[in-house]
């Protein structure tokens, strides 16, 4: 693989750095699960401590960036032309209740274009990352979109309850973590991604990572950073795919 740059090299160290604390209170929640109090109040501590870590870390290394994030909001620096977007737990639900599937969104935007992006799953010690221009890996190889052209051959994937019942000629699964969601379209285990009124810090590293996979993403520029809808899959079944989704 080609080397990664110092910023990405940066993001992998925060991020390792992070899920120490993940894969901690992972192992708690399931204790928490049989308490009376639950472990939401718990779940929510431990998001914003990985953001916290997150945020010390990549200032440590880069003082003027600005951020994204999901529970801090804007934060400016001097540097408001380059932005770390972050998403501490992507995929809350399932760490609440104990199910092992959420990662940590890292994303750098640099006058307003994704430059690097990292998602990493650390209870499956999975990390997909690409830059702008560069490739899309995962785990350190290199990862291309599925080449699938036919849609009953395609499995797809969005968070949004009952679509199974409107697009029944869609495989459908329903992850509840969208930054996985994308990286498993860039890596060809989904072929497709939709969902529509979701935040800029779920998907700006998903967005790139599929894009240097060879995917192909709808131009959402003119749409909030809170209520984005996102189309994302393998460049052989993206046009198969926005004509189902024509009315949604």
């Amino acid at each position: 693989m080609n080397s990664i740059s110092p910023n990405l090299n940066i993001m992998i160290q925060a991020c390792e750095k992070a899920s120490k604390v993940i894969i901690r209170d992972f192992g708690e929640v399931e204790n928490l699960q049989v308490a009376k109090k639950g472990p939401r109040d718990f779940v929510t501590k431990t998001d914003k401590r990985v953001e916290e870590i997150l945020i010390q870390e990549l200032t440590k290394a880069k003082k003027n960036y600005s951020f994204l994030t999901e529970e801090s909001g804007r934060i400016d620096n001097n540097d408001k032309e380059k932005v770390w977007i972050i998403d501490p737990i992507d995929g809350t639900t399932n760490f609440l209740h104990g199910i092992p599937h959420f990662a940590i969104s890292v994303a750098l935007q640099i006058d307003n274009e994704i430059k690097s992006a990292l998602i990493h799953d650390p209870i499956k010690n999975e990390i997909f990352f690409a830059e702008k221009d560069n490739g899309a890996y995962f785990n350190n190889h290199r990862i291309r979109v599925s080449k699938k052209s036919e849609i009953e051959d395609c499995l797809f994937s969005s968070d949004q309850n009952g679509l199974k019942l409107i697009f029944p000629s869609l495989n459908m699964r329903s992850t509840g973590c969208a930054a996985l969601d994308l990286a498993y379209v860039g890596s060809g285990r989904l072929d497709g991604f939709f969902h529509n009124n979701i935040n800029l810090w779920d998907i700006a590293a998903g967005i790139l990572i599929v894009k240097e996979a060879g995917g192909t993403i709808n131009d959402f520029r003119e749409y909030k950073e809170n209520s984005i809808d996102i189309r994302a899959a393998s460049s052989s079944i993206y046009s198969k795919m926005i004509e189902i989704l024509h009315n949604f």
